[in-house]
């Protein structure tokens, strides 16, 4: 039988207890490892805090303030983010796959190195995010703002990109096989070394892309404007 998840009250009474110094008020947790699984923190105050390597999964997150908190390497899987502040918070190398992060605020956010297979974005504010290396195959970035943030090497594979916008952003050695990246913004992107095989292109906007040994083998380009370098 699943537990049921704590409330905040539930969390203070439980580390008071056990000596723990946790204040969630203030936003920092200061044991490694904490286990808020399951845990209720809809709404809770966390901005700055310590919780690298906490184990969040399934933890309702929803509208939570965790703006510039140090989440890395932390278990954030099925979670419920959604309209979450996380702006300048410090996601590298965590696991967020399956994570729901619907108009989720992540501007300027780390997330290098970060697990989202399958996460839902769409519509979240990932503006000048640093998404280096990460993995997001078939995740939903639907309408996402990706404006000028770097997803050098990430795995973008069957991810969902439509209408999403992209200007200026970096791309170079992104796998976007099979993306589909109908009516993206994509102006001034860098795309050079990029992998395009059997991506959906129809009504993006190019103007500016640099394409240069990009592979375009069996993208569909139809309707695009295309005034790249």
């Amino acid at each position: 039988m699943m537990s049921r998840r704590k409330t905040v009250r539930e969390i203070q009474d439980h580390a008071a207890r056990r000596g723990w110094r946790v204040a969630i008020t203030r936003a920092v947790v200061e044991k490694r490892r904490v286990n808020l699984s399951d845990t209720n923190l809809a709404g809770a105050y966390l901005a700055g805090a310590n919780l690298s390597g906490a184990n969040l999964y399934r933890a309702d997150l929803a509208g939570a303030y965790l703006s510039a908190a140090y989440l890395r390497r932390a278990d954030l899987s099925d979670a419920n983010l959604a309209d979450a502040d996380l702006s300048g918070a410090n996601l590298g190398c965590a696991d967020l796959r399956r994570a729901y992060l619907g108009a989720a605020d992540l501007d300027g956010a780390d997330l290098s190195n970060t697990n989202l297979s399958s996460a839902n974005l769409y519509r979240a504010d990932l503006g000048a995010a640093d998404l280096r290396n990460s993995y997001m195959s078939a995740a939903d970035l639907r309408r996402a703002n990706l404006r000028v943030a770097d997803l050098r090497g990430a795995d973008l594979s069957d991810t969902n990109l439509g209408a999403a916008n992209l200007v200026a952003a970096d791309l170079r050695g992104a796998n976007l096989r099979r993306a589909y990246l109908r009516g993206a913004n994509l102006t001034g992107a860098d795309l050079r070394g990029a992998d395009l095989t059997d991506a959906s292109l129809d009504g993006a906007d190019l103007t500016g892309a640099d394409l240069t040994n990009a592979n375009l083998d069996g993208a569909i380009l139809d309707d695009t404007n295309s005034k790249n370098k």
